[in-house]
């Protein structure tokens, strides 16, 4: 089905409605091709998941053979959820025989009872686990001995992999890197939005997946590629939008690829030529949707953090946070308290340390916060 609107905000359709980053899906394409895990790093809401989804297209639409699978951990608690989606991901997918899968399945899944439907479209068999708590690492070696006794190459999406430093459990990076460098047929991509951590994981010698894949990172859609992607799809539809109205947008979020597109989607929606009028009635509706969630979630935070949510939205972006200026200009606490305030905003995403200096993650919120009184 042709979306109705080419600027998704959600999803993948196909490539055609999925600009550039032809350089990082040749790079992770040939990674995985020569047997390299991937690391991919990027902030929430810069493509990373479209990303891996396009690439992993071009790769079935090359050699059908392969099998891609993608899952997201972010919703994860424990090692017992994180088996139970990886069983859910996996089991059933790499046999194209619905017997042959259920009897692989049932030959190497012992420690649990799998429940087994098979899918009306495709016929391939719906496996569904209901881990024991004791029985967690032994149903984890079980689905890389599954995995392993395949025949067929696969390449395995693990999203929002920071997640798994969350887990209560002890063990669980040195867990999973003990099985995922010892499957020959399967490789890795192992992706994630908090850039601290993930590099830590990655890079620290201290680490178990230390120096265990290629990593690469993704910025913003480099902003002549993107002009010329949303000019074409509006010029489609017979809507002009100017390369200076586009490049105004792209500034204005610093390229970040979720926001513009937003944007860009409101704005295809009018069907009407677009001029810097129609883009700030844009903004303002958005802003508008979002300030009941926006309002609801300050509810959760005390009056400091509040305050220098809105100081850091006043500023646009903050590189000295603690300096003495910055705090007496917005009458902010001490420095002490400014950086224990900043610690639980940043951990929640709220406020996002990029090289030039502190911003608020979310771009409508930063537009909000900025026409809130102080």
């Amino acid at each position: 089905m042709i979306p109705n609107n080419p600027f998704l905000i959600s999803g993948y359709h196909s490539p055609e409605y999925f600009c550039d980053r032809k350089q990082e899906t040749a790079k992770i394409t040939d990674g995985l091709h020569n047997g390299r895990n991937i690391t991919l790093i990027a902030p929430r809401r810069m493509g990373k998941t479209g990303l891996i989804r396009h690439t992993f297209q071009n790769i079935n639409n090359q050699d059908s053979k392969i099998i891609t699978l993608y899952m997201d951990i972010f919703s994860t608690q424990s090692l017992g959820d994180f088996v139970k989606l990886f069983a859910n991901t996996v089991l059933g997918k790499l046999d194209s025989n619905p017997k042959k899968a259920l009897n692989r399945i049932t030959r190497f899944i012992r420690s649990c009872r799998p429940i087994f439907t098979i899918d009306e479209l495709t016929g391939i068999p719906k496996v569904t686990i209901d881990v024991v708590p004791s029985e967690e690492e032994n149903t984890l070696k079980e689905i890389f001995e599954y995995l392993a006794s395949s025949e067929k190459r696969c390449y395995i999406a693990i999203d929002e992999f920071q997640q798994i430093s969350e887990y209560p459990e002890q063990g669980v990076e040195a867990l999973l890197r003990s099985y995922t460098q010892f499957v020959t047929n399967v490789n890795f991509i192992f992706a994630g939005s908090k850039k601290h951590i993930m590099q830590e994981m990655f890079t620290s010698s201290k680490r178990p997946f230390y120096q265990s894949s290629q990593i690469i990172t993704i910025d913003a859609i480099e902003k002549e590629e993107y002009a010329n992607f949303a000019i074409k799809h509006f010029s489609e539809n017979n809507i002009t939008l100017p390369k200076k109205i586009f490049d105004s947008i792209y500034d204005k979020y610093d390229g970040h690829t979720w926001y513009i597109q937003v944007m860009l989607n409101r704005l295809y929606g009018f069907h009407r030529d677009v001029n810097e009028e129609l883009v700030n009635y844009a903004i303002s509706e958005i802003i508008s949707d979002y300030s009941y969630s926006f309002a609801d979630l300050m509810k959760a935070y005390p009056s400091s953090n509040i305050r220098l949510l809105k100081a850091i939205a006043k500023e646009g972006c903050v590189k000295e946070i603690l300096s003495g200026n910055f705090i007496t200009k917005y009458r902010l606490r001490a420095a002490s308290s400014v950086s224990t305030s900043l610690k639980k905003l940043t951990e929640n995403e709220l406020v996002y340390k990029t090289d030039k200096g502190y911003i608020i993650y979310d771009r409508f919120m930063d537009e909000w916060l900025r026409n809130q009184p102080f």
